[in-house]
């Protein structure tokens, strides 16, 4: 990065930090999933595939929505790189991808909510049976 001339001498600590500083370009990316994710019906419908792979239909079931308009917000995720899609026969089935990316933003979700993913023991508890989060 260019040497930037400031206005004010405030010290070094900001050149330390420019120096890291993620690129434009970076930031533009972050904007564009941080967009895509800015539904809450696109929330749900991930954190749902965090935990299971599921179809169009069932998924339009669950979310009480159009199949038309549960597959405009699956492809919103394919595209933001979130989640990936397989075909048996006719059927389409979706899931999370197993990225750092989907990850991380599936254990956001659960803090920001203060949810427990299905399957994961509560603070002190461990439920019979259960394996945890993928």
């Amino acid at each position: 990065m260019a040497k930037i001339e400031l206005p004010h001498d405030h010290g070094e600590q900001l050149f330390g930090l420019l120096e890291n500083c993620p690129t434009p370009e970076e930031f533009l990316e972050l904007s564009l999933l941080l967009r895509q994710l800015g539904d809450s019906s696109r929330l749900r419908l991930f954190w749902i595939l965090c935990h299971c792979e599921e179809c169009v239909i069932n998924l339009s079931a669950i979310m009480g929505m159009s199949s038309p308009a549960v597959s405009h917000h699956l492809k919103q995720l394919r595209t933001g790189g979130l989640i990936t899609s397989r075909r048996e026969g006719k059927e389409v089935y979706y899931r999370a991808l197993e990225s750092g990316r989907a990850q991380l933003l599936h254990r956001f979700i659960e803090e920001l909510i203060q949810c427990i993913c299905p399957g994961t023991a509560p603070p002190g508890g461990n439920p019979a049976g259960k394996e945890g989060c993928p």
